[in-house]
This record gives structure tokens, C-alpha cells and sequence, in this order.
């Protein structure tokens, strides 16, 4: 039974269908199951939170039963018990033929899994869990049932001109996600940090896009983002009618944002941040801080 919370989202209990490597950092899980015939989403930079289940559980521990209390409930669990909860972005969906969400796309990025070998002592738990995913197994997942939620961040204001991003691994699925909703026309400059040449994708959309690769070959992501000097040297139009979404590591997407308003001078009100992750901390740990 799932639970409304917060409208206008909500559990979804969904299983997996499949999944797909992607490159040496990813891997594509697809999600079915009948509940999702109520998920509703523009796409974009859809945000979701996926809870997954602890080796040797069939299932993730959440107390729906507590109904609109289900976060304290969840959060008083032991923390062998407690349902891993981890954020995500939602990187497409699938309807049936009377236009219901049939199967939803989530690509994991595998910190501390090899291409080759299984999980590291250095892999998170999210990354242990979807380095071995197999169908059939079972995770919640906290999402929306109205398509425009305040849980999409990607909202250029209607004079853009030209839309920048940035982003690190974390953040490519909604940066891809974002591109594919472009319409033609729409000039964009993107620049995707990753850690393996093999990591490089093709990014379907119908925009005038020119996306530029950094590869950091195998090397965690450092204090300054590698990328930022080729956006520096990029020749970009004037600043006036720019939109900017940066998303990846926090202490990252602080310094790319600071080039844009310092150095460029787009104004701060179109431009749109998102820290995914924070060096040396666990998402546990971010939540508390918070």
C-alpha cells in the first residue's frame, strides 16, 4: 500500500526490469511496476529519492504505516534496519499505450566499482547495491504524481537565449535529460566532467548544443573542477538573456557559479545550482548538517 506524502508526491513500490553498463562509472536501472501508472514528471532535472534495501533484505525497511510520520519513523530505525536512502535524478520514463508511466530510467554512478570487479570497500552503499541489481528486486522509490513539481530546478526564464551548463558524473543523467527536452532552435553550451574516456556519450537533442568532455582518467574529482578552465577560455554570447544550471559536487559547482556571476556577469537570479554531492561526506552526513 503506498502513502501519499507531502502532495504532490508520494511511494511508488517498484521493482527492477532491467539494467544496462553504461561505461566504466555507470550503470542504467530500469524500474517497472504497476503503482507507477500514477508517476507523473516533465523530466528535466526530476528529482527522486530511491530507498534500497540492505544486503539480505528482500525489500527496503520504511514505515508507511506511519503515514505522514514515516520520516521520523524511518530515521528512529537501527542503522542496519533503516531503508538506505540515496537522491537521484530521473533520466526518462516510458508510458504504455494509454499514455501511463510504465518504466522509469535511473543511471547509478559506481563509485568504487570496476569495470570488471564487483563493488570495493571504497564503493557507498547505493553504488554495492546497483553494481548487482538483477530484476526482480525490490526498492521504494519517493517521487512525484503531478508533472510539474518544485522537485524539477531546470526553469530558464522565458527570454533565454542561450542555456550553459555544467556538470560532473553525478549530475550527467539530468544534464541528458535536460538537453533531450530542448527544442530546436535553442542554443546550448555544456561541459560534463567524468572519470573514464569510456564514460563519453552520445547526448541526443534537438538543440544547437555543443557539449565539451573533460576526462579526469580515472582521477576522484579534485578541489577545482578541471573543466573550469575551458570555460573560461569558451567565446560566449552577451550575459543579458543566458541561463545557467550547474549541478555536480558542491565545492565545485560554488566555483563555476562564482565564474559566471563574478567573471561573466550573468545575473545571480538566472542562474540555477545544485550541490548532488559533497566531498568527504555521505549523504547521512549532509542530512544532518542540514
Amino acid at each position: 500500500m503506498t502513502t501519499a506524502v507531502a502532495a504532490p508526491f508520494r511511494f511508488f513500490a517498484l521493482q527492477v526490469a532491467g539494467t544496462r553498463r553504461l561505461g566504466p562509472s555507470l550503470v542504467r536501472v530500469t524500474f517497472t511496476g504497476p503503482e507507477l501508472s500514477d508517476f507523473r514528471s516533465d523530466g528535466r532535472d526530476q528529482s527522486l529519492s530511491l530507498f534500497l534495501p540492505h544486503p539480505g533484505q528482500s525489500e527496503p525497511v520504511v514505515p508507511l504505516e506511519m503515514g505522514d510520520s514515516w520520516w521520523q519513523g524511518w530515521r528512529e530505525l537501527p542503522d542496519d534496519v533503516r531503508a538506505v536512502m540515496r537522491s537521484y535524478t530521473l533520466r526518462a520514463l516510458r508510458a504504455d499505450a494509454l499514455g501511463r508511466t510504465a518504466e522509469i530510467d535511473v543511471d547509478f554512478v559506481l563509485h568504487g566499482v570496476g569495470a570488471e570487479a564487483g563493488p570495493s570497500a571504497a564503493a557507498g552503499p547505493a553504488s554495492r547495491w546497483a553494481a548487482r541489481a538483477a530484476v526482480g528486486d525490490r526498492v521504494l522509490l519517493l517521487g512525484p504524481a503531478i508533472a510539474d513539481n518544485r522537485a524539477i530546478r531546470f526553469r530558464p526564464p522565458e527570454d533565454t537565449a542561450t542555456v550553459l551548463m555544467w556538470a560532473d558524473e553525478t549530475a550527467l543523467p539530468a544534464a541528458a535529460a535536460v538537453l533531450e527536452t530542448l527544442p530546436a532552435g535553442t542554443r546550448a553550451r555544456v561541459w560534463v566532467e567524468v572519470p573514464h574516456a569510456g564514460d563519453v556519450q552520445e547526448l541526443p537533442t534537438a538543440a544547437d548544443a555543443e557539449v565539451t568532455w573533460c576526462v579526469r582518467e580515472g582521477a576522484a574529482a579534485p578541489e577545482a573542477p578541471p573543466s573550469l578552465d575551458a570555460v573560461r577560455r569558451a567565446v560566449l554570447p552577451s550575459p543579458e538573456r543566458a541561463y545557467v544550471w550547474i549541478a555536480g559536487e558542491s565545492g565545485q559547482v560554488k566555483q563555476v557559479r562564482r565564474h559566471f556571476v563574478q567573471e561573466r556577469g550573468v545575473d545571480r537570479r538566472r542562474v540555477t545550482f545544485v550541490g548532488y554531492w559533497r566531498r568527504g561526506l555521505t549523504e547521512e552526513q549532509l542530512r544532518e548538517q542540514a
